[in-house]
């Protein structure tokens, strides 16, 4: 039985492990996939003390890291369900019950704590030929897949971070780049603004929806709510032969709600101060939580993830070394 379960091999899960090792406290990490949406950044120039790094080599390092310690167990499994325990209980005084979780194979662990640094996935926007053509052309990562589309036409729809981030990649392989977004103004940092200004080859197209995503067995175009030159109906086509869709993501919950833990208005995870859910035990960290303004960041992500290991330290301290037993003992 480990002291504290982490689910995610992202920026908070690591940073929480790193942090939970330095506390003695014995660690599973696991997750579906390693790194997490780290992997997706192509750049990453705010990591404090590193000046410029790529997305897959700072997670990389995250996790040599976490696994310096001989108190971390590292393991890539889908984690299908999360739930309290029945043969475990506590000592007088306790404050929790224990979770066993349980992995796609049927396999299972258990642990003392959880804590779940789950992220978040990549938002869908719904518009005919998405779906059809996902995998054919459309893609949700432009940093990732925009080396395939060398020479050729992309668009790159959203105007937050990730979209314009990923139009300046685009553009540095691709021929030209549509970068669509519904408002007049982006909302991504300056910074990556001012690169996507610097390219000759992007073609802004604003104050303008996707409205359709157009192919023959993959993609060959977009179609516009309204003309790209109002002067020429028909400039409502583009032709591309890639979309990348960056309209920003939405908090992987899931496994949080099988635990009853309580959600916002926007869908995060409300936790407290030291990273705490509603439920005993069970603590929240990153992209996935309403802490840190929904400011999702490496940097906020990992300041969650040692919150959330100082919380557990502190809830199992309060429960005594010896707090947990099994049912019957």
């Amino acid at each position: 039985m480990f002291d504290v379960i982490i689910i995610g091999l992202g920026c908070a899960g690591y940073t929480a492990a790193i942090y939970t090792a330095r506390y003695k406290l014995t660690t599973l990490i696991v997750g579906a996939e390693d790194g997490g949406m780290g992997l997706t950044a192509a750049e990453v120039g705010n990591w404090p003390g590193i000046i410029d790094i790529k997305g897959p080599d700072l997670m990389e390092n995250f996790k040599k890291h976490a696994m310096s310690f001989e108190e971390v167990t590292h393991k890539i499994a889908k984690v299908t369900e999360v739930e309290g325990n029945p043969s475990m209980s506590l000592r007088a005084g306790g404050k929790g019950k224990g979770f066993i979780i349980t992995f796609e194979n049927g396999e299972t662990a258990e642990g003392k704590t959880v804590i779940l640094a789950t992220g978040s996935s990549k938002r869908k926007l719904g518009v005919p030929g998405e779906k059809e053509f996902s995998g054919k052309g459309v893609t949700y990562c432009a940093t990732c897949d925009a080396f395939f589309y060398k020479g050729k036409d992309v668009a790159v729809i959203g105007g937050g971070d990730s979209a314009v981030e990923g139009a300046a990649i685009a553009a540095q392989v691709a021929k030209k780049v549509y970068l669509v977004h519904r408002r007049k103004e982006f909302r991504a940092e300056p910074y990556w603004v001012d690169r996507v200004n610097a390219r000759d080859n992007v073609v802004f197209v604003l104050e303008r929806n996707l409205q359709e995503i157009l192919g023959e067995g993959k993609v060959t175009g977009i179609k516009l709510d309204q003309p790209l030159d109002p002067t020429n109906p028909g400039s409502d086509m583009i032709k591309v032969d890639g979309v990348f869709i960056e309209i920003g993501s939405i908090p992987s919950v899931e496994l949080a709600q099988q635990l009853g833990c309580e959600l916002d208005s926007r869908g995060f995870l409300k936790v407290t101060p030291d990273q705490h859910t509603n439920i005993p035990g069970v603590f929240a960290a990153g992209d996935n939580t309403n802490e840190s303004n929904y400011f999702a960041q490496f940097t906020t992500a990992a300041g969650e993830g040692a919150v959330a290991a100082n919380g557990v330290f502190n809830y199992l301290s309060t429960v005594g070394a010896e707090g947990y037993m099994s049912a019957g003992s």
